[in-house]
């Protein structure tokens, strides 16, 4: 009898952790079937024509409702990620938040200005290169934004200063990120 019972045990044993290997596959399954539905809409934002280093997207996904914020400069940018969003397989619902941003002589002399700063400081410019720089600089009625990924503190720091620096500039925000500590 002793013999009966722990063949029961190690029977149910087996079949309970055999139910749970397979929901923990099925839900990894949905998990990772989240993340590649995000990594879709990131590879195709990004890689939209002209998306540049004075455009900033973000976006939040809702179950299959995609959310997009930021603001962009590039005319047609706005509508465009709107379209190539919609399009992806799994998402239903694309929500549009993403401001236009006005034309500015003022503002477009600070976007380049700040291009010069980071590009005439050692090791700056590599964040900006095209066609997918990891710094975007949103430039609007004076007010500099700073968004995106850089390595270390440092480089965000020096970043805020310098964009600090140019004339005609009423504040900064900097909201850069520390690749290290987002892991990313």
């Amino acid at each position: 009898m002793k013999i009966f019972n722990k063949f029961l045990a190690l029977t149910i044993a087996i079949f309970a952790f055999s139910f749970v290997h397979v929901n923990a596959q099925s839900f990894s399954g949905n998990v990772k079937s989240g993340r590649t539905l995000e990594q879709q809409i990131f590879k195709k934002l990004i890689s939209l024509p002209d998306y540049g280093v004075f455009d900033h997207i973000a976006y939040q996904l809702n179950g299959n409702t995609v959310v997009l914020s930021g603001k962009v400069l590039s005319l047609g940018t706005r509508k465009q990620a709107e379209r190539t969003v919609a399009k992806i397989p799994g998402v239903e619902r694309v929500v549009n938040n993403i401001q236009d941003l006005p034309p500015s002589s003022f503002d477009n002399r600070i976007r380049y200005q700040l291009v010069r700063e980071f590009a005439n400081s050692a090791g700056l410019y590599m964040y900006l290169r095209e066609p997918n720089p990891s710094v975007r600089i949103i430039v609007e009625n004076g007010r500099v934004a700073l968004e995106g990924f850089v390595n270390n503190r440092g480089t965000a720091n020096m970043m805020n200063v310098l964009a600090n620096g140019v004339p005609g500039v009423f504040s900064v925000k900097n909201n850069l990120l520390i690749e290290k500590e987002v892991g990313r």
